[in-house]
């Protein structure tokens, strides 16, 4: 193959690999962003560091393959063997930030779901169904069709059914019913039709349910799609290093032949001067 033709075909890969690889970076960027700031996601309300930790990876791993992509685009076209080198150097640290974020995830889900409950019990103790963490555990209640965080028992540890002074879940948040009518002003129902309060609504049927399954089948399939994206980039940057590297040698190459090129060469022979007579060459042959 050419030298020309394999530079152009490198090229083109490169292009196409970078073009995938700052994808795939913006969509590890997005993934940290909403670990640490969406508001309708229980990931908002849990403190653990090792989570923290790994929403940080993400976004300078996704930064740093934004960074690097663009690099590797400006190298590959204007044949710069030096910013290639910077690009090969970065895929390194990429790949070892990237091991390093995957193991932490991995290490560290059993604490990461122990920090789930503990903010589930935590809502379930001052819930009133007014704040925006209450509105989340209605949702998680009434989309996993669950109630609790074990069973409808956990709610009489809330503050609010505890002043009741009920012996059994007797009214439970709304959103724990099949359903339900709700009460004026009010996020709880009743389920007995004897039990008449002005401010909670009937409700039909409560789920027996806890939502901690449902909960760890949640945490558990956003840490495969992080694992998946981490994995996808890692199989992205191996091509990306072998054409890299094939792309810096030709680059070698087509520059060390135009050095040989502008080099002299062996010339022709010396010829009879000018002020060298007929006879005197004659002479010399002779």
């Amino acid at each position: 193959m050419k030298l020309e033709l394999k530079i152009q075909l490198l090229r083109f890969c490169s292009v196409l690999l970078n073009a995938i690889f700052l994808v795939l970076g913006l969509s590890v960027i997005s993934c940290g962003i909403w670990v640490l700031f969406d508001k309708g996601s229980f990931l908002t309300i849990l403190s653990s560091v090792e989570l923290r930790t790994v929403a940080m990876g993400l976004l300078m791993i996704g930064g740093v393959v934004t960074a690097v992509s663009v690099v590797g685009c400006v190298g590959a076209d204007g044949e710069h063997r030096l910013l290639l080198l910077i690009y090969l150097g970065f895929l390194v640290i990429l790949v070892l930030g990237q091991l390093f974020v995957t193991l932490l995830l991995l290490l560290n889900r059993n604490k990461i779901e122990q920090s789930l409950d503990a903010a589930v019990d935590q809502i379930i103790l001052i819930y009133d169904g007014s704040s925006s963490d209450d509105s989340l555990m209605d949702n998680v209640q009434h989309h996993g069709k669950c109630c609790g965080r074990m069973g409808p028992a956990d709610w009489l540890k809330n503050s609010h059914i505890l002043s009741l002074n009920l012996t059994g879940p007797h009214i439970l948040p709304c959103s724990c019913f099949r359903s339900f009518h709700a009460g004026v002003n009010s996020s709880w129902c009743y389920e007995q039709l004897n039990v008449m309060r002005p401010l909670y609504g009937p409700g039909n049927s409560s789920y027996v349910q806890g939502c901690k399954q449902t909960l760890s089948d949640w945490l558990q399939e956003n840490a495969v799609t992080v694992v998946a994206m981490v994995v996808g980039l890692l199989l992205v940057q191996l091509v990306q290093f072998g054409v890299m590297v094939d792309l810096y040698r030709a680059f070698g190459r087509k520059s060390s032949l135009k050095r040989s090129k502008q080099l002299p060469g062996p010339g022709p022979g010396p010829g009879p001067g000018p002020g060298l007579g007929p006879g005197l060459l004659l002479h010399r042959l002779e």
